[in-house]
């Protein structure tokens, strides 16, 4: 059996367990690399390449072969569909990788008979560094367990995107993101860059007042004060901050 495949639909959910109504742990991007582990009734238990996450997706077609050259640098890149490329309701999400096809003025074809703007999508190299653009990019978008996408997002899922995009390994979960570098456990003064970690949860300081995080109370990607954020886990959650390191 053919053991390494990419997706080829805009995002899939990736389950805890084989089964319709089961929690979501994570989620697949376009042109993202994973290993079918083993198939049960109509899922594939899979792990991801990039972080080798496990979980189940339901039984899909993925690309056997596939050299992405580019990757989707925006939020959301629109698709675009047939000759005339009309306007799609669909769109692959940021991070999704990507094969140019074919070139026609501004679009470029990535799949068959379906199109993206140039300007949306990079090289495969490309890199950016302000982090603090890319995390305001999901700004208002919904809060969901599991999800790395601009549909829903997690606070854990916000911080490994950046790594991503910049085609460095970062971990998915809090639990061994907090592991990854070294820290403090608490500070007095936080400054731009500084990363928070409570039990389970993640946000990133984008000055020496404010931080931005996927904060699952306010149901959405929300930036608020560093100070009263930390009281207000505390108060709410009875968690302390548990490590501050740097991105």
């Amino acid at each position: 059996m053919q053991n390494s495949f990419f997706l080829k639909e805009p995002f899939v959910d990736i389950l805890e367990e084989p089964k319709k109504n089961s929690n979501i742990s994570s989620q697949l991007v376009y042109g993202e690399s994973f290993k079918i582990i083993s198939k049960k009734n109509n899922y594939f238990k899979i792990k991801t390449s990039y972080d080798k996450y496990s979980g189940f997706i339901k039984k899909i077609d993925g690309y056997e072969k596939f050299n992405p050259t580019h990757k989707v640098g925006i939020l959301k890149a629109r698709i675009y569909l047939g000759n005339k490329k009309k306007k799609s309701k669909k769109f692959l999400p940021f991070t999704s990788k990507i094969q140019i096809l074919k070139k026609d003025q501004n679009f470029i074809m990535y799949k068959k008979d379906k199109w993206l703007r140039s300007k949306d999508i990079f090289p495969i190299q490309k890199k950016n560094s302000d982090f603090i653009k890319i995390f305001k990019s999901f700004l208002n978008c919904k809060y969901k367990w599991g999800g790395k996408t601009f549909e829903g997002i997690d606070c854990s899922a916000l911080l490994q995107i950046f790594y991503k995009f910049n085609n460095n390994f970062f971990p998915r979960d809090t639990i061994d993101q907090v592991k990854l570098k070294k820290g403090v456990g608490y500070k007095k003064k936080f400054k731009k860059g500084d990363i928070i970690f409570w039990k389970g949860h993640v946000a990133i300081c984008i000055n020496t007042n404010d931080l931005i995080h996927a904060y699952g109370p306010k149901k959405r990607v929300i930036i608020m004060p560093i100070k009263k954020t930390i009281k207000l886990i505390k108060e709410t959650a009875k968690l302390d901050v548990k490590k501050v390191t740097r991105i």
